[in-house]
């Protein structure tokens, strides 16, 4: 029976012009593409937000941390919450709060209102990205339809990442580094409003938030990230240090203690009951830990050592994007073939030459030889593993359970990025120390007096010395990248045992729901 125009606008919550799917897609992909190109997009923008805000090199990982701690903490929650309380109502809450954080952090002054306007992004993105994939669901009819709309939102996600690359280098060089969150405001407001001409609220379903689970785990993991990039800087003996993985082992303990009694727990730990899904998620883990660690330190380089514009540094950047998509494209249909487990196997043995030929970076490497060849390899490598991983994560779960799982992987994209992030950062640090000390007398005998006192301003090297010793932290932190790329092929191989029968009953859409691309 169909429902004519006149009825569903008499509904409450019914969007107030009906009929016009086509722009409804466009707000929803609006949105996705705003939460996803804001990783990439700051990413370009770091150099320059480094020497305006005056963070040290170490610190400077927490603009992107503050961000994805909050948004791969509080995702399921998000999602949860637009069940409860109306798709519609929390997408728009969480597009508002996304957007005024923008705004906060573009007119930052200090370090911590920078941070603070990031971790605040991420909430609002944990709130409105896992809404705006079930709007779909409620918005399309099941078909064609809504397959198209998958297929949309999929892309969206996949080239969100190429897009920021490019906006950010533009802003950044043609305007300023704040620019790259202004951006966000009119888009934000925009979105804001078209939303309830033309897309209805969901039904609300009874249920419970699990706020103690949420807010354990988030602050668990980010005491957890602090407490590495401390150690970076201050050692290991540090009372702060000490004191924050101690605050983690007791947060991170009393999550798994929640979530074991919860009725309606944001983790279900039977999730992780199944090898293959467990597997999944420490592959993803640890992956996206070496992806997030690739994307920071090569800006560094091919901006503070190649001296790169921001453009040319977004531009820089586009191929290993290409070869992503490539991948996942070429997984996407030798899967029914092959089955997953090759290609998890091949994605992070590739993924692994790939960061251990960017551990032979030097002063001297080009931009061909040192940074391009390396990272098309590691983005064809990923790219093989995104799709893989996604099926695999909702291979045998219940239709109910679909989301879970799925946001589940998502989310270990998220926190195992931010966490190997700044394990990398503390291996970069301790080794770029190391390194400084070795140059500092070369750096003396023969400095000018105007580099020696600027060096004791700062405390740090001018190039040539101070290209040294960038790339030996940059060398030494791939070094420990590709370990954690070990840990994903060793997984593959000992763990995984799906089979291509496991996957026959899911569709293609399933993907669009997971993963496909850098800061996703």
């Amino acid at each position: 029976m169909t429902t004519s125009p006149l009825e569903t606008r008499s509904k409450p919550g019914a969007a107030r012009r009906e009929g016009r799917p086509g722009i409804a897609l466009t707000v929803i992909a609006a949105c996705q593409l705003m939460v996803v190109l804001d990783a990439t997009i700051v990413n370009i923008a770091l150099p320059h937000i480094q020497d305006a805000l005056s963070f040290s090199t170490t610190d400077l990982s927490w603009v992107l941390s503050a961000y994805t701690l909050t948004f791969g903490g509080l995702l399921l929650l998000g999602g949860r919450a637009g069940d409860i309380l109306g798709r519609r109502r929390v997408f728009m809450t969480g597009i508002l709060i996304f957007t005024f954080a923008s705004l906060l952090g573009g007119f930052a002054q200090e370090p911590w209102q920078l941070l603070a306007a990031r971790a605040l992004q991420g909430v609002g993105g944990a709130i409105a990205s896992p809404t705006s994939l079930a709007l779909i669901t409620t918005t399309f009819p099941e078909g064609p339809e809504r397959n198209r709309a998958f297929g949309v939102f999929a892309a969206v996600s996949a080239g969100g990442g190429a897009i920021g690359l490019l906006a950010g280098g533009m802003l950044t060089e043609w305007l300023d580094w704040r620019w790259v969150l202004f951006v966000n405001v009119p888009i934000g407001v925009l979105i804001a409003v078209l939303t309830p001409l033309y897309i209805t609220e969901s039904e609300r379903r009874p249920g419970r938030f699990d706020a103690a689970g949420a807010l354990t785990s988030t602050v668990g993991m980010a005491s957890l990230v602090y407490g590495f990039i401390r150690a970076s800087e201050e050692g290991w003996r540090d009372t702060l240090t000490i004191g924050s993985f101690a605050a983690a082992v007791v947060l991170l303990a009393a999550f798994g203690v929640i979530e074991s009694r919860a009725r309606e727990p944001i983790t279900p730990l039977r999730m992780f009951a199944d090898r293959n899904r467990s597997g999944t998620y420490v592959i993803m883990l640890s992956l996206s830990a070496a992806m997030f660690g690739m994307f920071f330190f090569i800006v560094l380089f091919v901006q503070n050592v190649l001296a790169y514009s921001p453009i040319e540094s977004g531009l820089a950047f586009l191929p290993v994007t290409v070869a992503i998509i490539t991948g996942a494209g070429l997984s996407q249909r030798l899967l029914p073939v092959l089955g997953p487990k090759p290609f998890m196997v091949t994605g992070a043995a590739i993924t692994g030459v790939g960061l251990f030929w960017q551990t032979l970076i030097s002063p001297d490497s080009s931009y061909v030889g040192g940074v391009l060849g390396p990272m098309l390899l590691f983005g064809f490598g990923m790219g093989l593993n995104f799709v893989t991983l996604t099926l695999t994560a909702v291979s045998g779960v219940a239709q109910y359970e679909a989301g879970a799982a799925s946001g589940l992987l998502n989310a270990s994209q998220q926190v195992g990025g931010s966490l190997g992030l700044s394990i990398l950062v503390t291996v970069f640090g301790t080794a770029s120390r190391e390194e400084a000390e070795k140059q500092v007398p070369a750096f003396m005998a023969d400095a000018t007096p105007q580099q020696r006192e600027q060096f004791a301003a700062t405390h740090e090297l001018p190039p040539p010395w101070g290209h040294d010793v960038l790339t030996a932290g940059i060398s030494t932190a791939f070094t420990a990248a590709v370990g954690m790329v070990g840990v994903a092929l060793l997984t593959a191989l000992m763990v995984i045992r799906v089979r291509k029968s496991d996957l026959e009953a899911l569709n293609g859409t399933s993907a669009a729901a997971g993963p496909v691309g850098p800061g996703v």
